[in-house]
């Protein structure tokens, strides 16, 4: 790994961590097809025909929100004025993608009736053995970072926003370009992964940015409906984003946030 990439990654590390590529540079989509998802893509169940859940209160979406008692690992907070971006300062070239745009960018989609956001940490594991400085550097780094966000909706809202998320990951699975907090992203390609269950519906999707040093960076992305709640986790690896190099969604942040929604 080049120094030069390792030191812009620590640069994005301390920077908005949702708009961690400030380097991002535009480049070619890629030509996948939507839906094929490589036999990976998956939404849970639809919508039932259930009569619709009370959306909560921002007091209730604060008592339901993530909390350090929560998780077994790593570091819940608030999510600092940096990384907390508004929707007016996020917006797709191309309006179908803009649903995939927001939920980058932690902004919760359509207009909710009450939100709340935490973020997580995860903690790094120390580096076997003797390596080099860069390496050490990159496992230091090689921790995911989460923005989660609760959004409660009135009349039908959250499952729209999962529709939403589902026909965005469609049709803009070859790439998109857009604008965040004043820097202009570019994602080569979006695929459906397998979603994490404890909703009632959910879609997950890796997205790959555009970088520096030719580097496409992958972000994870999910949003789980439970009743009238939608729950969106946007996750980075800063390592992953120096290197290109996948990296696992830690499932059990969005088993516990999920689990106090029930």
């Amino acid at each position: 790994m080049r120094a030069t990439a390792v030191r812009r990654t620590v640069l994005a590390a301390s920077a908005a961590a949702l708009a961690l590529l400030v380097t991002a540079c535009g480049g070619s989509g890629d030509e996948d097809k939507a839906g094929d998802g490589k036999g990976k893509g998956d939404s849970t169940a639809s919508a039932s025909a259930a009569p619709a859940a009370k959306a909560l209160t921002a007091a209730e979406l604060e008592k339901a929100a993530l909390a350090q008692a929560d998780v077994k690992d790593g570091k819940v907070t608030e999510v600092s004025a940096a990384e907390d971006a508004s929707a007016d300062k996020v917006t797709s070239k191309d309006a179908a993608c803009q649903p995939l745009a927001q939920l980058q960018m932690g902004v919760p989609a359509g207009t909710p009736a009450a939100a709340v956001k935490r973020s997580w940490t995860g903690e790094p594991q120390k580096p076997a053995g003797d390596v080099s400085p860069e390496d050490a550097l990159l496992a230091g780094l090689d921790a995911e970072k989460m923005i989660v966000t609760l959004a409660s909706y009135e009349d039908g809202g959250a499952e729209q926003v999962i529709k939403d998320v589902e026909a965005a990951a469609g049709t803009c699975a070859g790439g998109y370009a857009y604008d965040a907090m004043g820097e202009a992203l570019k994602i080569v390609s979006v695929e459906k992964t397998e979603a994490p269950g404890g909703g009632d519906e959910a879609v997950a999707i890796t997205a790959l940015m555009a970088a520096d040093e030719g580097v496409k960076a992958p972000m994870k992305l999910v949003v789980a409906r439970k009743g009238a709640t939608v729950a969106s986790f946007t996750v980075t690896n800063f390592a992953s984003a120096a290197t290109g190099e996948d990296f696992d969604f830690p499932t059990a942040v969005s088993d516990a946030q999920l689990g106090k929604l029930a």
